[in-house]
C-alpha cells in the first residue's frame, strides 16, 4: 500500500462517495488493522468488531480524512484506542472473569516498556505490510498462525520447499526492514 494509492482512495471517498474506493480501502487494510486489533485483545471475534467499527467511523467521518497527515499512523491510533475500551467494557461485564483479561500480576510493566512495545509492534506491522504478498501470506500462516510447513503449501497450493523459501525471504526482510 502506497502512500499515493491511500490518498487516491480517501479523495475518491470524500469527494464522490465513492463505496467502490472505501471498498478498495477496505480490503488493501483489512488485515492489518485486525492484527493490531488482535495484538491488544487476543480475541479473534472482539478483534473483528472492532476493526469493522473502526471503518463504521472512517466511513462516517470521510469528509475529513484528506485532512490528516499520516493515515497508516491515525488508523493505527484509532483501533488501539478502539481495542482498549473494548477491553475495558468487556472487563466490566459481570460473565467474564477478571482472570482471564488481565495479566499476571507479578508482571510489572513499566509505562516506558508499554509505549517501546507499541513502537516496535507498530513498526512490525508496516514492515510486514511492505512485504511481497505470498512472503506476507506464508509469514503470517506459520508464525502468527501456528499452522505447519505442510499446512501451508496444502492450503496456497506450493510445495514445502517454495513455503520454506518465503518464510526465510520474509523473515530475512522484515530483519532488514526493522533494524534501518
Amino acid at each position: 500500500m502506497t502512500e499515493q494509492e491511500v490518498r487516491r482512495y480517501l479523495r475518491k471517498m470524500s469527494e464522490q462517495d465513492s463505496q467502490s474506493a472505501f471498498r478498495e480501502f477496505y480490503d488493501m487494510t483489512y488485515d492489518r488493522l485486525f492484527r493490531i486489533a488482535y495484538y491488544y485483545t487476543h480475541h479473534e471475534e472482539w478483534s473483528q468488531e472492532i476493526v469493522l467499527d473502526v471503518f463504521m467511523k472512517l466511513w462516517e467521518h470521510r469528509k475529513q480524512l484528506l485532512d490528516i497527515a499520516n493515515i497508516e499512523d491515525y488508523c493505527f491510533i484509532l483501533v488501539k484506542n478502539a481495542s482498549l475500551n473494548y477491553i475495558e467494557k468487556e472487563e466490566r461485564r459481570p460473565t467474564l472473569s477478571a482472570e482471564v483479561l488481565q495479566e499476571p500480576a507479578d508482571q510489572d510493566v513499566s509505562p516506558e516498556d508499554t509505549l517501546i512495545s507499541e513502537e516496535l509492534f507498530a513498526r512490525y506491522v508496516k514492515a510486514l505490510d511492505r512485504l511481497p504478498e505470498r512472503c506476507r501470506e506464508v509469514f503470517i500462516l506459520i508464525r502468527e498462525e501456528k499452522q505447519t510447513y505442510a499446512q501451508v503449501a496444502e492450503k496456497l497450493d506450493i510445495s514445502t520447499k517454495t513455503v520454506d523459501a518465503q518464510l526465510q525471504k520474509a523473515t530475512s526482510r522484515l530483519k532488514e526492514m526493522l533494524l534501518k
